[in-house]
């Protein structure tokens, strides 16, 4: 059996992430989705409700399971017994990133190989940072996230108030 680890802060999971999970599913006989719970960036979401929109995004592929971790990525792979990392690549800026994470990560466990899958067209643009923008501002971002996420992000966004400000860049 080959299973593959999906990782990511998913603040919050959009169609892109889901795009990647469902496709990776297709590959692998098992794909965990591992929501990092302290990533160095501002989060909208704690890891609790980060990982209870994931569960119910992919709810239904019985090949995807959810879980948190905290730690190196290469090293939780590990310990869930997965041998392959997925990433999804959305602009060539993407892959410069990617390419010294995949390096970095094999230098510290060469078993465990990383795999890069290029997003699906239409949602080349989508990253969490955008859609959590595009929400402060009081945006529609029904088409790039599940309703479930667009409900949880209107309620976010009106419990932060004036206190967590958008970046510049949608505003300007």
């Amino acid at each position: 059996m080959v299973r593959a680890l999906f990782p990511g802060t998913f603040d919050p999971i959009h169609y892109g992430h889901m795009d990647i999970a469902e496709r990776a599913s297709r590959l692998f006989d098992e794909v965990v989705m591992a929501v990092y719970d302290k990533p160095l960036k501002s989060l909208m979401f704690d890891p609790e409700e980060r990982m209870a929109l994931v569960k119910q995004a992919v709810n239904g592929n019985s090949k995807i399971k959810v879980t948190g971790y905290s730690g190196l990525t290469v090293d939780f792979a590990r310990k869930v017994n997965a041998q392959v990392i997925v990433r999804g690549l959305r602009v060539f800026s993407d892959f410069e990133f990617e390419f010294r994470m995949a390096l970095a990560n094999q230098r510290l466990k060469p078993d465990v190989e990383t795999i890069a899958l290029i997003t699906a067209e239409e949602h080349t643009f989508l990253s969490s940072s955008t859609v959590r923008e595009i929400a402060m501002l009081g945006g529609d971002v029904s088409s790039m996230v599940p309703p479930h996420v667009e409900k949880a992000l209107r309620a976010k966004v009106t419990s932060l108030g004036d206190q967590h400000s958008p970046p510049n860049a949608l505003r300007d």
